[in-house]
């Protein structure tokens, strides 16, 4: 379990606290994770061709969208990449660079370009005061593949979509819906439910306790003071990675914790994090939902599945559901946890890569 959602709970009533003791899954996790071989040299996060902020409307609010673009040498046939960002307290196109930078940079009939996009309220975009749910980012989603001035506004009806976590899923629940029609779909560690309710559940106590926590986390002063405690200080960041976020603790860096740590002292940091953490991004309200939204893309498009070796035994478990299942073409594993994207980024692209590579290929 986080320790941001034990603390949080113990906040909300001692009566529901869970101790150290009393989770021998995460002990479990711990050596589980040792197990793993450090990651193979990976290349280092180049910096991006192009960056830029596109101006998201919302409710007529202009919200700043950070974006970065990753290209070489373009040829005649370019495919475009849309990589959104794991959707968590710490959220950031950084877990995306490596990942690109090795797409792009491969030789082959095919040429590709990435584009990396920073969810609202997270990473480098603007973080106001909005009322966070898994509807307004899907809206936002919707809105960045559609619009005619967004950064992949001119990927003539052929963009590929890579998300990781939350953003995957809303990626796909936006697509079966017809919203966006994406040429190829990647979900790297798909994940449906937030850290309180994969923990606790979704019974009528917890979602008030969730509710008194989402308020206090927003209101002015004490939500900073909660937040601080919960999410903006870099033991809990440290904890979070080498706990669940990452599979190998050896392979969390200061420079990692000190990155992230930054992040969350940005102006209206903690607003996405209360909706997060109670749930309120969750696409979904259940395993069963949750298979349904990949099943509705069955036949229409190519969806590849990433699974990591050393995820969390709950999110484990949801991830290897979609083994099989209706709508997933292909179901592969990597080492890694939460994050194998940044943790593992070569074995990631090398799968992306081949994937990408048989879907265009069986269209000739």
């Amino acid at each position: 379990m986080p320790p941001a959602a034990a603390a949080a709970v113990a906040f909300l009533s001692p009566s529901v606290a869970v101790s150290r003791r009393a989770l021998p899954l995460r002990r479990a996790r711990h050596l589980a994770v040792r197990a793993v071989a450090s990651p193979p040299a990976s290349k280092p996060a180049s910096k991006p061709s192009k960056t830029g902020k596109w101006q998201w409307k919302f409710e007529n609010q202009p919200v700043n969208i950070y974006y970065e673009e990753h290209e070489q040498e373009t040829g005649e046939d370019v495919k475009n990449i849309l990589m959104i960002p794991t959707i968590s307290d710490v959220s950031t196109v950084k877990e995306w660079r490596v990942v690109a930078k090795d797409i792009v940079g491969r030789k082959g009939e095919l040429g590709y370009r990435a584009t990396i996009v920073d969810w609202p309220g997270l990473g480098y975009s603007d973080r106001p005061s909005l009322n966070y749910n898994a509807d307004v980012m899907e809206s936002f989603l919707v809105q960045l593949m559609n619009s005619p001035n967004s950064p992949v506004a001119n990927a003539d009806g052929e963009l590929v979509i890579v998300g990781g976590g939350h953003a995957a899923t809303i990626a796909v629940r936006a697509a079966g819906k017809g919203l966006i029609k994406p040429s190829v779909v990647a979900a790297v560690a798909p994940t449906w439910a937030g850290p309180l309710p994969i923990v606790f559940g979704r019974g009528s106590d917890m979602e008030t306790r969730y509710g008194l926590l989402r308020g206090t986390l927003r209101a002015p002063a004490i939500g900073w003071m909660m937040y601080n405690v919960l999410v903006s200080n870099e033991k809990s960041i440290q904890s979070q990675y080498k706990s669940h976020v990452y599979a190998n603790p050896e392979n969390v860096t200061p420079d990692i914790i000190e990155s992230r740590y930054e992040l969350t002292k940005r102006k209206g940091a903690r607003f996405v994090p209360a909706a997060f953490l109670t749930g309120l991004l969750d696409p979904v309200q259940s395993r069963e939902e949750f298979l349904q939204l990949f099943a509705e893309l069955e036949g229409d498009v190519p969806v590849l599945i990433v699974s990591t070796l050393n995820a969390p035994k709950r999110s484990k478990a949801e991830m290897e559901a979609l083994k099989g299942a209706k709508g997933v073409t292909k179901f592969v594993e990597v080492p890694g946890a939460l994050l194998p994207q940044e943790e593992y980024p070569l074995a990631v692209a090398e799968e992306l890569y081949k994937f990408l590579h048989e879907s265009f290929s069986a269209r000739r």
